[in-house]
């Protein structure tokens, strides 16, 4: 083989290469941080974790964080005597959790068992792989930061009040790609979107409000429809 051949393969890997990084960066595995009242609920957080005695995390966006406020009777149900903390903000990505988890918000802990449910605020900016591959950086953290913790990713819940809606036909979608992240054995992936919906695939204000966040009756059944995995997972 000629020294030019030999350059011209080279140059045609290192053009392949740089391609593909170029295809993989996108912001939904760039972690960021944000600002304003989010710093300080960050760091409630983060204070909360430092005192220990934690079994369980929920780990999401504003449907995580609606934990205590429509549905913290349910919280305290289900989670009030399962040193249970909720590492939920409204309107963090995925790119979000992914700066926060680097930063403070499972430092010092081994729970038990994480409930992760995050990428539906990045269904109007990325595509669904995007998604997914976002999903998937949050599930690696998790498993090096806290090798001895359980997952319990959940599916993205719908939204929008038909199956045409295009938000959850994205979610559906990357979905569908993190549930391949599962191996039941430290990595467990359920779908609980059907028990939100009526048999036509619509979705009602009784149970998301606004197509997207929870009302009580919305997290009764979220809670409901785990309890069995999270009884399960946590060993009790």
């Amino acid at each position: 083989m000629t020294s030019v051949s030999c350059f011209l393969i080279a140059a045609m890997l290192t053009s392949v290469a740089s391609a593909q990084a170029t295809a993989t960066k996108h912001d939904a595995i760039t972690p960021v941080p944000r600002e304003g009242g989010w710093v300080k609920r960050h760091e409630s957080m983060n204070a909360r974790v430092a005192k220990g005695n934690v079994d369980l995390v929920f780990i999401g966006d504003s449907i995580t964080q609606g934990w205590e406020g429509r549905g913290k009777k349910v919280w305290a149900d289900f989670y009030g005597d399962r040193n249970a903390v909720n590492l939920g903000i409204g309107g963090d990505r995925t790119q979000h959790v992914m700066w926060r988890l680097d930063n403070g918000n499972l430092e010092g802990i081994s729970p038990k068992l994480a409930v992760v449910m995050i990428g539906t605020n990045n269904s109007g900016r990325n595509k669904p792989e995007e998604i997914a591959e976002g999903v998937t950086a949050i599930i690696h953290q998790l498993r090096e930061k806290t090798p001895e913790t359980k997952i319990l990713l959940l599916a993205t819940f719908p939204r929008g009040a038909t199956p045409a809606d295009p938000k959850r036909q994205a979610n559906e979608t990357s979905n569908a790609i993190v549930a391949k992240l599962a191996d039941n054995e430290n990595i467990f992936y359920l779908d609980i979107g059907d028990k939100f919906l009526a048999d036509d695939g619509s979705l009602s204000k009784e149970i998301m409000p606004d197509l997207l966040h929870l009302s009580e009756q919305g997290y009764t059944i979220w809670a409901e429809s785990i309890e069995p995995s999270v009884s399960k997972l946590m060993g009790e």
